[in-house]
């Protein structure tokens, strides 16, 4: 008891002084100018919530869990029941509570179960869903076009589902070289970048639509990558992180400075809207054109072009996932895979790496232009702030935490690391706090991401 009691206090006093100045101050800018509001109560709840979590985790691992399990569950629903300073520390307590619960009903089912048979139950479990993953991809595609019918469906949802599938179809395009060919790219945002302002510059001046300009923004984007990969793919490992790193800033850095192109901080606006097969979604279309509402005899209604934009990158999201999940079956994919396993070993087999490697970049880089384009016309407005190397290191961390190759676990990882902070947008200013923690949690459960089993492309009949 001692020592437990010694290892909690450390523990609480350690989290005190991290959470004091991250979570207990918050500046108010008020009539007698900034001042500063403390949360004292809030953090020292919060800490002794800590002290008890720590101390009743070190009673499970000393065989106790049988008394931890149903005294943790009490206290969840006694939580759940008193009122707390904010909403923020009633989720945590309870949730704290019912967390020690299940570890110590965990620790109780390890006790009376052979630690071999238990791992073998969970091998078995993890093949089984690996075999079932193609039923799990399908239900979820018929969830995500069902999505914008349901009646909880509201504008804000589908903004937010908007956003969610662009960085699912940017992840999927950086997996590509990352994933498959096990290029550390650290300035995908600059390919992003290109094909925004491909599509804002070019289709006024010019005069196309979205879907003419789509396609041309990601051959501009791929034009870029294999521009930049014909010197810069020749490096190795943190060369080459380095050099990608350097070309996003220096994208970013031109659109900001080159003022009489790209207007700089100020931005680009009025970017040509989508069309559905030549029909705008305004309440009066342009001369020569027909509104989607008049066409179809309906209510003007501004959620027509919202479900329009969530359908037309749904749409190319699946398009790049379908299409990278088939290139690795192909021998150019298997030869990525190759590549990324032993470098060594595939230069002796006769494989170009230097033409593997700039394929599977220039393939990403379009996937990012395309992307861009539809940012820029779903946006309206574009500037240089959308494109920075937090940019970049959001598509990186989705591919790492949903598991480096797996299509399927980019997308959750995506829907986690885009949609929970919108989902706890309501604690304010300890929204990212919670997401951090998800993090944390779930690279300590996952070290190597939420999907690490994936099917071999080939394999060999006896």
């Amino acid at each position: 008891m001692p020592h437990r009691l010694k290892d909690a206090l450390i523990t609480a006093l350690i989290a005190g002084i991290l959470v004091l100045p991250l979570a207990g101050a918050r500046t108010i800018d008020g009539l007698n100018g900034l001042t500063i509001e403390w949360h004292v109560v809030e953090v020292a709840c919060a800490v002794v919530l800590i002290f008890f979590g720590r101390l009743t985790f070190g009673f499970i691992q000393d065989g106790y869990a049988k008394i931890v399990a149903p005294v943790a569950t009490l206290a969840g629903l006694v939580a759940f029941a008193i009122p707390f300073p904010s909403e923020f520390l009633k989720g945590l307590a309870v949730t704290g509570a019912f967390v020690v619960a299940v570890r110590a009903g965990v620790a109780l089912l390890r006790q009376h179960h052979d630690r071999n048979q238990s791992l073998a139950f969970v091998t078995q479990s993890i093949a089984q869903v690996s075999k079932n993953l193609n039923i799990v991809s399908i239900i979820l595609v018929l969830a995500a076009i069902v999505f914008p019918l349901m009646p909880f469906t509201n504008r804000y949802a589908l903004d937010v589902a908007i956003m969610v599938l662009t960085y699912i179809m940017l992840a999927w395009g950086l997996n590509i070289s990352v994933g498959y060919a096990g290029l550390l790219d650290l300035g995908y945002a600059g390919f992003y970048a290109i094909g925004a302002y491909s599509f804002a510059l070019l289709a006024p001046a010019i005069g196309i639509g979205f879907w003419t300009a789509l396609p041309l923004a990601g051959l501009i984007a791929a034009a870029a990558g294999f521009l930049l990969g014909l010197p810069v793919l020749r490096l190795r490992g943190d060369y080459f992180a380095v050099v990608t790193l350097g070309f996003g800033e220096i994208v970013r850095l031109v659109v900001t400075n080159w003022t009489t192109l790209t207007k700089g901080s100020n931005g680009i606006s009025g970017i040509p809207r989508p069309t559905f097969f030549g029909l705008e979604f305004a309440r009066q279309a342009s001369e020569g054109h027909r509104a989607f509402h008049q066409f179809f005899g309906l209510e003007f209604d501004p959620m027509q072009r919202i479900v329009f934009l969530y359908y037309v990158i749904l749409g190319l999201a699946l398009a790049v996932g379908w299409g990278s999940m088939r290139l690795r079956n192909l021998p150019l994919g298997r030869a990525w895979e190759a590549f990324r396993e032993n470098e060594i070993a595939c230069a002796a087999l006769g494989i170009n790496r230097w033409k593997i490697k700039l394929a599977a970049y220039t393939l990403g880089a379009s996937v990012a232009g395309m992307a861009g384009a539809f940012f820029a016309t779903r946006q309206g407005f574009i500037s240089p702030e959308s494109f920075t190397f937090t940019e970049s290191a959001t598509m990186l961390a989705i591919v790492i935490l949903g598991g480096v190759g797996h299509p399927l676990g980019i997308a959750l990882a995506a829907i986690f690391i885009i949609g929970l902070p919108e989902a706890f947008r309501e604690l304010e200013q300890y929204r990212m706090l919670a997401f951090g923690a998800g993090m944390v949690l779930i690279m300590i459960s996952r070290p190597g991401g939420l999907m690490t089993t994936r099917a071999p492309t080939a394999t060999i009949q006896r």
